[in-house]
């Protein structure tokens, strides 16, 4: 086995490189506009800072529309789109886009259920001392919840390393295309175990970190 994994170690590097990509352009973008969006969604929600019922419903169903979308059929079904943004259909670029398009709603709602299970005492508090709503959200809300969206943003980065791996069925680079030129089409059990491992292993060291960083930010702990 180990003949093989030199013999293809370039490849292998570059496959992670490309997941890496994937994963470090999709995850950062899917917290920088999940984050307003999943803000918006609590705010005009039921228990909301300023509850909007009709303005909710319709969020809500568009959240839950996209969150449906098995991310292959999202894949394949977005294919003008990505052309248009990228310039092509296939590849490592190709793939950021619907997984962006995926991990942006995804978020959104982790962000909403962890402000929502924040309680309202913590609001009422914050706006007996006069805070704006803007305020609350920043400087309460926010702050509070940091525990739970180290610990969602670990799900999802946990989530979305699988998903990249699908990519690999249409071209799209990564671990998951290495596992499926060698192992699949090519019956390399040697390296498709190689490609398993390696999943394993960055799902490992992306959860353990998470949750550490979780339990430090824990006030409770």
């Amino acid at each position: 086995m180990l003949e093989r994994v030199i013999e293809v170690w370039p490849e292998l590097v570059l496959a992670l490189g490309q997941t890496g990509v994937m994963l470090i352009v999709a995850i950062p973008l899917a917290i920088l506009l999940g984050t307003p969006l999943g803000i918006l969604l609590y705010s005009i929600g039921p228990n909301g800072l300023k509850p909007k019922p009709r303005l909710h419903r319709i969020l809500d169903g568009l959240v839950n529309v996209i969150r449906s979308f098995p991310f292959l059929i999202l894949l394949i079904a977005i294919i003008p789109i990505t052309r248009f943004i990228v310039g092509t259909s296939i590849g490592t670029a190709a793939v950021i886009v619907p997984l962006s398009i995926n991990a942006i709603p995804y978020f959104a709602r982790f962000v909403e259920q962890n402000l929502t299970q924040l309680g309202g005492g913590v609001v009422e508090a914050a706006r007996s001392m006069g805070a704006s709503r803007a305020q609350i959200v920043r400087d309460v809300l926010l702050v509070e919840a940091r525990p739970a969206l180290v610990s969602s943003i670990t799900i999802m980065t946990v989530s979305f390393i699988s998903y990249s791996a699908m990519a690999g069925l249409v071209g799209g680079g990564g671990i998951g295309d290495f596992a499926i030129r060698y192992g699949y089409y090519r019956y390399d059990t040697q390296l498709m175990i190689v490609a398993i491992v390696l999943m394993v292993v960055l799902v490992q060291v992306v959860q353990i970190s998470g949750s550490r960083l979780s339990r430090h930010l824990d006030k409770r702990h």
